[in-house]
């Protein structure tokens, strides 16, 4: 099985939609999905700097624009009728339109209100994340717990998230486990803990007004990894997974059991490669950073099929 990776938050750089906008019809499609989404995500995608795309309300409904957009590039020179899917976080909402689960546009309305609720609530406390690489997982998990941190992404490839408050995350990066790394993430908040819990009902309220259809797609949840066949459950999953870790790991998982042959990141891309290169050895990949990269992917996708 081809299995196509949508990326989550923090995968997006400043300047990195400027190549997409080369493509005919993408100026159109990122207008059409700013509207939706209620940013300007061309700018943003093109002049805005890193710090501004930092922002939880700019930067999720801008990465699943650029996930859709590549889908939407990569499927009109290729056949992806039996491809998986699956989405990191925030990237599970590319999933679910890429699936046929949601219509582009309803994902972004919802992610758009999702980001603007999340960065809501990001602003009450100051709180963070911070990757954990490397070390022994069952030490890693006791020394986030003992700081008081949750594992808000358990990412496999030997990367774990710890979420909480900053002084604990600092307090953790002083205090590593044995071998592993204390990596800031440039995200505004504990992103997939309790602290984002005040973000659910705005996004509830929204996804009740959206059409759902069950998915097209073999489609993998991030709240344990497992296929998830009916649409409404899909959508239920992704209002709770807010404030719920993210199992990638399991995901990926999932994927081995499956029998994957080859792994396409869309754009925004490159983390997601990173990790499966780890977690899924000898699994070919291809990551689409850019319309240049589309070759390469088409090429994997049918050398695999």
């Amino acid at each position: 099985m081809i299995v196509i990776a949508c990326p989550g938050q923090g995968s997006q750089t400043p300047g990195f939609l400027n190549p997409w906008l080369e493509l005919p019809g993408a100026r159109d499609f990122l207008g059409e999905a700013s509207e939706h989404a209620g940013a300007d995500l061309i700018a943003h995608g093109t002049v805005s700097d890193a710090e501004t795309i930092r922002d939880t309300a700019i930067a999720q409904p801008l990465i699943v624009a650029a996930s859709l957009l590549a889908w939407r590039e990569l499927s009109a020179r290729v056949d992806l009728a039996a491809a998986g899917i699956a989405g990191h976080s925030v990237g599970e909402f590319a999933a679910a339109s890429a699936a046929g689960i949601l219509g582009a546009g309803d994902a972004l309305r919802l992610v758009g209100v999702r980001g603007r609720a999340m960065a809501e609530a990001a602003a009450r406390a100051e709180t963070g994340m911070a990757a954990v690489v490397g070390g022994v997982e069952d030490d890693v998990l006791a020394q986030i717990a003992a700081h008081g941190l949750t594992p808000a992404n358990r990412n496999g490839g030997g990367q774990i998230v710890a979420a909480g408050e900053r002084s604990a995350l600092a307090a953790l990066a002083e205090d590593a486990p044995r071998g592993a790394r204390v990596i800031p993430l440039q995200v505004a908040g504990a992103f997939h803990t309790e602290a984002m819990s005040s973000a659910i009902p705005a996004l509830r309220e929204a996804a009740a007004a959206v059409a759902v259809a069950d998915p097209a797609h073999t489609i993998w949840s991030n709240a344990d990894g497992s296929v998830v066949t009916e649409g409404k459950r899909f959508l239920e999953l992704l209002v709770s997974q807010v404030a719920n870790p993210v199992r990638w790991d399991a995901c990926m998982a999932g994927f081995a059991e499956h029998g994957i042959g080859a792994f396409i990141e869309l754009a925004p891309a490159g983390a997601l490669t990173g990790i499966a290169k780890r977690a899924l050895k000898g699994v070919p990949s291809a990551p689409i950073s850019s319309p240049s990269d589309l070759d390469a992917a088409v090429a994997l996708i049918s050398e695999a099929a």
